[in-house]
């Protein structure tokens, strides 16, 4: 990385020189000449109050953005950046200080010049902005394209209009600490391949560009490539936190790649991809339960990997985990009768089920069929806090934050919780948090009886540690539990998506409320076989209508 260098602090000298072009410094947040005076200071301190008490006097700016001010306040902004007057422009947002530093690294870390910046039409507050320049490193050079976007905002203390400082400004790709930089790489290029032997690219599988990301900082370094010269997003701490990889932009010179063989099967893969793409915002993972193995994994948007690193309330496929909880502790079993009511009031919150239904006189596996809330609220009483939680680790292997997939994931949480909140997550609501990934290993679990750790490349690779369980359930345990699932999709909420799959199959269904979201999150989880996927669609609504087909298409090519 380049050096930065220190914003230069007020002073009466010749004016600063940044990128190359003459910038004006800057006087106070606003944008203009620091105007020199001479003569009495008496005079001047006159003059400086006498202009302190007239502004403050002045109304202070309210109510919406008129499109003047918005166009205004981000012409003035680009126009500065474009110009080199990066004092300037900084001092147009709402934090100079962290513009200042992305600003100043744009030019000297990522050496992108001659940049022009053209604002589109705007939408309310936002403008979005097209940034041309060339990146030019040791005599390499190539020229680089794309599109941002900023939000004018009122400044507080006088309500004038000025640009929202975010990192996504400077490139969509930024995130909180995140810098851009131009050089040679810190991790060599791979060649990702599938099981069996096909190269992997975003051409090919648009899903996986987060992939190929997270397999290259991973194996980058061990996988015997040689890096190159390129323009990339290095993460910050903050991003890391979130398992987030860097990215590359840009390729100034090609580097050597090593070779990565993958779990991924190329006719699974693509079927994926062509199922998540009937769906905005779906996702899907199909892994194989008798070893773990990830065969396919798809997202409709590309830019997050939410099939692996989503935290979404999993609604009712949860069940699958409390039931057997429940069965184990003797306060359900498949065939028994069990309470289905309209409601069950706990910890002072009210539980409804869909429309209020009720079964009367019913068994818990008909309850677990037509997905009865009550049925497992009833059952919070009975419970200790941590029941759940030590459920979910011990025998499915998750919320411990141990999985090594080979990329980054997020392995599923089930925190401890008491009263409401802990009845609610028996629901897969409260602070329950999973994604496909999670959902496609919990019946993988019940299909072959033991928790595998989902993985994408082969701990052979790097001789890793796979994530095991604590123990297994039960003989009859597991037995009722796949009968359960089974009776679902066969006669229960399931039925429709995987009707003909059968018989050697289950599923369940699960819709997870969203606050501020008119439909629920639809999700879908199942086995067929030695094959198990899971899906959601966000804001879909319910399961087996949404996350149902697209998990079903792929079961069916077992």
């Amino acid at each position: 990385m380049g050096k930065r260098r220190r914003v230069a602090e007020r002073r009466r000298t010749k004016p600063a020189v940044v990128g190359g072009v003459l910038a004006v410094v800057v006087g106070g947040v606003g944008i203009g000449a620091y105007a020199l005076y001479g003569g009495d200071g008496a005079a001047a301190d006159e003059r400086t109050a006498a202009s302190a008490a007239s502004q403050k006097a002045k109304a202070v700016k309210t109510g919406p953005l008129s499109a003047v001010e918005v166009t205004t306040a981000a012409q003035g902004f680009l126009t500065a950046w474009q110009q080199g007057r990066l004092p300037q422009a900084a001092a147009a947002t709402d934090d100079a200080t962290a513009a200042t530093a992305l600003l100043t690294g744009f030019v000297e870390d990522a050496h992108i010049e001659k940049a022009t910046f053209t604002p589109g039409t705007p939408a309310g507050d936002k403008v979005p902005f097209t940034v041309k320049g060339t990146v030019t490193y040791k005599g390499v050079s190539k020229p680089l394209t794309y599109t941002s976007a900023l939000t004018v905002v009122r400044r507080a203390g006088d309500g004038e209009p000025i640009v929202r400082w975010q990192p996504s400004v400077v490139h969509p790709d930024l995130q909180a600490g995140d810098t851009l930089v131009t050089g040679e790489s810190g991790t060599p290029p791979v060649k990702a391949l599938d099981r069996d032997g096909g190269e992997i690219t975003t051409a090919k599988y648009p899903s996986l560009g987060t992939v190929l990301d997270g397999l290259r900082e991973k194996y980058g370094k061990i996988a015997g490539g040689k890096a190159g010269i390129e323009l990339r997003v290095v993460r910050g701490k903050e991003s890391k936190a979130k398992k987030a990889a860097d990215k590359t932009l840009l390729e100034l010179s090609e580097g050597t790649p090593g070779t990565v063989k993958t779990t991924l099967s190329p006719r699974l893969q693509a079927a994926a991809e062509q199922q998540v793409a009937t769906r905005q915002r779906a996702s899907v993972v199909v892994l194989r339960p008798s070893t773990g193995e990830i065969l396919a994994v798809a997202n409709s948007g590309h830019g997050f990997n939410t099939a692996f690193q989503g935290s979404l309330a999993p609604g009712s496929t949860m069940k699958v985990i409390t039931s057997s909880l429940l069965i184990e502790k003797g306060l359900a079993g498949a065939d028994k009768a069990h309470p289905c009511p309209k409601t069950f009031k706990y910890g002072g919150w009210e539980f409804h089920n869909d429309d209020d239904f009720e079964i009367k006189n019913g068994s818990f596996k008909a309850s677990f069929a037509r997905s009865c809330n009550t049925a497992f609220i009833s059952q919070a009483p009975e419970l200790d806090n941590s029941d759940l939680t030590r459920q979910a680790q011990q025998v499915f292997g998750l919320s411990m934050n141990n999985w090594s997939v080979g990329v980054p994931t997020f392995d599923g949480s089930v925190p401890v919780q008491s009263q409401a909140p802990m009845a609610a997550s028996l629901i897969g609501q409260g602070g329950v948090r999973m994604n496909p990934l999670n959902m496609a290993s919990v019946a993988a679990t019940v299909k072959s009886g033991v928790f595998h750790q989902p993985y994408l490349v082969s701990p052979d690779v790097d001789h890793r540690t796979l994530a095991t369980a604590q123990r297994t359930m039960s003989a009859g345990t597991l037995a009722q539990l796949r009968e359960l699932m089974r009776y679902t999709a066969a006669y229960g909420t399931a039925a429709q998506a995987m009707s003909g799959l059968g018989p050697d199959y289950g599923a369940k269904t699960g819709s997870a409320e969203v606050d501020g979201q008119e439909k629920p999150n639809g999700w879908f989880t199942a086995y067929r076989g030695d094959l198990a996927a899971a899906g959601v669609v966000q804001a879909g609504g319910h399961g087996g209508e949404t996350a149902g087909p697209i998990v079903a298409a792929l079961l069916r090519m077992g």
